[in-house]
């Protein structure tokens, strides 16, 4: 029998040799990005922008949320930003534009992006076992029932292996404590971590938001040979001038962080911030970063892959990254297992599907005075949001620090912002 490493080469070859790609895009096809063709460079009128700001501002004034960050871009430039409120109340710091936030989540579609820079490179495919690379994750069970009272569970052997595309997916079967009441059982009894347990359902069958990216993030550090946080500054921020983002903030830039304040009973309590800024290198969650930086990022997936002459992604993966998935599940709305840290999310749950990395808007009449359909999004738990519109060709940043994630006020003020920036757009 050929060992993996010669079967995996002759399934390259095959996939070259016969035009298609590994990204599951039909061959011919391409962006507007990508084309050549010149697209619209929308703006906002200086006279328009106040109009958003003050958005932001009556939140600010109504005690919703101490600060905000906003950042609006289109492919070449950045058209508005604002910068509102308090980034530490405590000490009356005014938020600045190199305000540092813990974007969590958000670095999900980062990790995703330095797959499929792997993907570019012929080192993986999409639909290769995870197993291949991380062997713990063969023949991962599935959870068949389960004892709320003491948290135990009987398995079931999985329908098929978990790959790298349902990872990227949030269809592996993996789950969150923090939205999964099964999970954060599970993992109160046994103190195992997320990635480590049983699989809620059969991979590919379900859209479950989970820890799936920690694991792509493994995948990354398996393939490059290096560890995640170096990979991640190496082949992204530092081609594309993202001077503030990684895992560790430096001790002379501790100062720039945002504090974070929880809502409970309608009431925001700030935690101060610790001298030391620093949180575990994982693929999906604990860097830090400013809406600026954040900005060169979306701007580079607007722009094809590229920005300012760093190649980061070939066109045809950018485009594979912005594509509306033709299978799998649509996503489903996710519990509130710990209220203290989120809402039942996301907007567009029952009908969006979750693509290569990002949430993928359906057409839908709700989005008709916002986002256009197939828009890509996600956000981070401490309420840090972003969107980009391949069709209108802009990406918008909005960055607070208030938790729980999608509660009522933060929801609002992002959605107020997106209108009022459509309304305007030229």
């Amino acid at each position: 029998m050929l060992p993996y490493s010669t079967i995996a080469m002759m399934q390259r070859l095959l996939i070259l040799t016969a035009g298609i790609t590994i990204f599951g895009v039909v061959p011919g096809e391409s962006s507007l990005a990508a084309s050549g063709v010149s697209p619209p460079r929308p703006t906002i009128a200086d006279a328009d922008k106040p109009n958003i700001a003050k958005v932001s501002m009556t939140a600010i004034e109504h005690g919703d949320i101490p600060g905000i960050a906003v950042v609006i871009v289109n492919r070449d430039e950045i058209i508005y930003q604002c910068f509102l409120g308090k980034q530490d109340v405590a000490r009356n710091i005014t938020m600045s534009s190199n305000a540092i936030f813990r974007i969590a989540s958000m670095t999900k579609p980062i990790t995703s992006v330095a797959i499929m820079m792997l993907v570019d490179a012929g080192k993986i495919i999409l639909d290769d076992p995870v197993s291949n690379y991380l062997p713990e994750f063969k023949g991962r069970p599935v959870i068949d029932t389960f004892n709320e009272a003491d948290a135990t569970y009987t398995t079931r052997p999985a329908k098929r292996e978990i790959t790298i595309r349902h990872l990227m997916t949030h269809s592996s079967g993996l789950g969150y404590a923090f939205t999964n009441p099964t999970v954060k059982r599970i993992v109160e009894a046994t103190q195992k971590s997320e990635p480590d347990l049983p699989l809620l359902h059969d991979p590919g069958e379900r859209w479950t938001y989970s820890a799936g990216t920690r694991v792509l993030g493994s995948i990354v550090e398996k393939v490059s040979g290096q560890t995640l946080d170096v990979y991640l500054r190496t082949h992204i921020f530092e081609p594309l001038k993202m001077v503030d983002t990684g895992h560790v903030v430096p001790s002379e830039k501790v100062s720039r962080v945002v504090t974070v304040h929880t809502r409970k009973g309608g009431k925001l309590t700030e935690t101060p911030n610790d001298p030391k800024q620093e949180s575990p290198i994982r693929g999906d969650g604990g860097l830090y970063s400013t809406a600026q930086d954040y900005s060169r990022f979306v701007r580079m997936l607007l722009n094809g892959g590229t920005l300012d002459g760093a190649k980061i992604l070939s066109p045809r993966a950018a485009q594979a990254m912005s594509m509306m998935p033709t299978g799998g599940p649509v996503m489903q709305t996710q519990p509130d297992a710990n209220p203290d840290r989120t809402r039942p999310f996301p907007i567009g749950a029952g009908k969006d599907k979750f693509g290569l990395g990002f949430q993928v808007s359906a057409p839908d009449p709700q989005y008709a005075k916002f986002r256009s359909p197939g828009s890509l999004a996600w956000g981070g738990i401490n309420n840090t949001h972003f969107w980009i519109d391949p069709k209108r060709q802009i990406a918008g940043i909005v960055m607070m620090q208030v938790l729980p994630f999608y509660d009522d006020a933060s929801v609002a003020l992002l959605r107020g912002i997106e209108e009022q920036v459509y309304k305007h757009l030229k």
